[in-house]
């Protein structure tokens, strides 16, 4: 069965996460809807960049999505943890222990509704004050339990691959970093 995974999107995203975690996911042929939560698919990055993603919030099928994952940036994850239809989404996906991403600032999501708790986790510096019950590490990337959190946007790269590993395989994650010359 080929995994679906949602990147979520709200104005004030990090665009190199974004972006980098499709590009990478799309590589690995895994097949990626891009969400916006703002009402519009028109959708504003932090520096001005702007994406049109493949559907609004309301049109997702929840049921038939592998992973939910949310690229940081400010205001951008703010915007994301505003959204309560996600809030609602990403605590169904914690009870039914699917997987959940997030880089940057966007792992206070997961921290502000509490289901971090005994996990480990990292941000962006700064963001740790809500990473509320986790274990927080300084390393690029960390999979703990059914979540994988990222610091920031040099981590991206390596944040996607993590996806790729959990969604496939870590053959494929590890052919993809070869193809990309990821160290």
């Amino acid at each position: 069965m080929k995994r679906k995974i949602a990147v979520h999107l709200a104005d004030g995203f990090e665009e190199i996460e974004a972006v980098s975690i499709i590009d990478v996911l799309r590589r690995a042929e895994i097949e990626v809807v891009t969400v916006s939560v703002t009402g519009t698919t028109k959708v504003k990055g932090a520096h001005e960049l702007y994406v049109i993603a493949d559907v609004l919030f309301d049109q997702v099928n929840y049921d038939e999505i592998y992973m939910i994952v949310l690229p940081g940036g400010m205001p951008g994850a703010a915007n994301l943890e505003a959204h309560s239809g996600l809030k609602a989404q990403i605590k169904k996906f914690n009870s039914e222990n699917r997987p959940l991403a997030a880089i940057c600032a966007a792992p206070m999501v997961f921290g502000n509704l509490g289901i971090l708790d005994g996990k480990k986790a990292v941000c962006y510096p700064g963001f740790e004050k809500y990473l509320k019950g986790a274990e927080v590490l300084l390393v690029p990337v960390v999979e703990s339990g059914n979540f994988i959190t990222g610091r920031g946007p040099g981590a991206a790269i390596k944040f996607a691959l993590n996806i790729v590993e959990k969604a496939v395989s870590r053959e494929k994650a590890e052919l993809l970093a070869s193809q990309m010359l990821v160290e």
